[in-house]
């Protein structure tokens, strides 16, 4: 992005015409100081988008990868269909746990909403380490229709692209691949971890993938310290 002929922030924000009925002076003054962070914030967002998206060719994909979808078999290059990009999500949802991670479902079931959309540009799939029909049992019980869940057969994806830890734990994780004149290669992959969290906060992206996130942040509220999402409420 050229930043070079933007407008200042701080120029932009005090231009701002909406007022809000009944806000005193001392809300508006906060509110605009806070406006130029937001547009600063956006500004960054976009830099940061930029530099990953010129990041240099990644390691080619090479591994033993083999999985099954709600259509069959698939090899690695099989998940790409025609589009030339594949982002892939690994759902911690593995043959040990009864039920899948309450946070990975939430995520998922946002992106649920904008799964058709996604699928125009590029290729999205969901894996995880559990049977097809497992997966596509639970897709049915969440009344999911346009995400394509695949299973891992051998682990070897999950293993390598860090959905399972060396322990056999699981975490999630994003990685993004990329198909150009035949090879396959990674091309980005969330790596904020606990390792990089600040304190008091859990390991997040940022941006942050999950819109339940993004909206709580705008509330007074906030996230809160201990609140996650649940797979079920009580009526």
């Amino acid at each position: 992005m050229e930043t070079d002929n933007l407008t200042p922030a701080p120029e932009l924000a005090r231009n701002n015409p909406v007022r809000i009925p009944n806000e005193s002076a001392q809300y508006r003054a906060a509110r605009t100081a806070l406006l130029t962070e937001e547009i600063e914030l956006r500004r960054h967002i976009e830099r940061v988008a930029a530099q990953r998206r010129s990041l240099p060719p990644g390691g080619e994909v090479i591994g033993d990868y083999r999985f099954e979808g709600e259509d069959g078999a698939s090899d690695f290059a099989g998940l790409f269909g025609d589009k030339q990009t594949l982002a892939v999500y690994s759902y911690m949802f593995g043959p040990q746990r009864e039920r899948p991670c309450p946070m990975c479902t939430n995520l998922l079931g946002a992106w649920e909403g904008n799964a058709a959309d996604i699928g125009q540009r590029i290729s999205l799939v969901v894996v995880a380490r559990s049977p097809i029909k497992r997966l596509i049992a639970w897709k049915r019980e969440r009344g999911w229709k346009n995400l394509r869940l695949f299973s891992d057969l051998n682990g070897a994806y999950s293993r390598d692209y860090f959905g399972v830890l060396p322990d056999g734990s699981e975490i999630p994780a994003f990685n993004v691949f990329t198909r150009r004149d035949g090879t396959v290669r990674h091309f980005w992959s969330g790596e904020m971890t606990g390792s990089t969290a600040d304190p008091g906060q859990d390991p997040r992206g940022a941006p942050d993938p999950a819109a339940l996130w993004m909206v709580l942040d705008c509330t007074p509220e906030g996230r809160g310290a201990t609140w996650y999402p649940k797979l079920d409420y009580d009526a």
